[in-house]
């Protein structure tokens, strides 16, 4: 019988991955960010808003959904939508059905800056997640992301791609 006070300590395999997973989630934000200002003037989390609204029915969601689409708080969000809002690339209005929520709207001046965005950031996404492996190992990452995912995400709130698979 194993006592159940002491810790699961991770084996040399488990520990790599951890380091590896840990490097990259802290690693990778700042080389997409910076290379999203230098080209477009966007944060990575502002294109990630704007690209959660471009893909939203009439490119419109209700702020407490596009806060767990991009996972924020709502006082972040709040923040980077006025930005956006003072910029004309998004829109805030009372949601018509609920008087009490606010949903934010992408303008046809943030379709356009988003458009214009993606090129370059599709690029940074590639070059430095995709390209270095092969079919197998896409395939790999994206189950091992989605267990991860059913355990810190279990309402399923996370971005997902809604295109039909081919």
């Amino acid at each position: 019988m194993t006592d159940s006070s002491e810790p699961r300590w991770l084996d040399q395999a488990e520990m790599t991955a951890w380091l590896r997973l840990v490097a990259v989630t802290e690693r990778l934000p700042g080389i997409l960010d910076t290379q999203l200002r230098r080209e477009s003037g966007f944060t990575h989390f502002e294109y990630q808003v704007l690209a959660m609204l471009s893909d939203a029915p009439d490119r419109t969601l209700r702020m407490t959904h596009l806060g767990l689409q991009t996972n924020a708080t709502l006082p972040r969000l709040s923040h980077v939508v006025k930005r956006l809002e003072d910029r004309g690339l998004v829109e805030r209005s009372v949601a018509p059905e609920d008087k009490r929520a606010i949903n934010a709207a992408l303008t046809e001046d943030g379709f356009e800056a988003l458009a214009a965005a993606a090129p370059g950031h599709l690029a940074s996404v590639r070059e430095y997640v995709f390209d270095p492996l092969d079919e197998q190992q896409v395939q790999a990452l994206s189950e091992a992301l989605g267990a991860i995912l059913t355990r810190v995400d279990p309402m399923g709130d996370a971005p997902q791609d809604r295109r039909s698979a081919p």
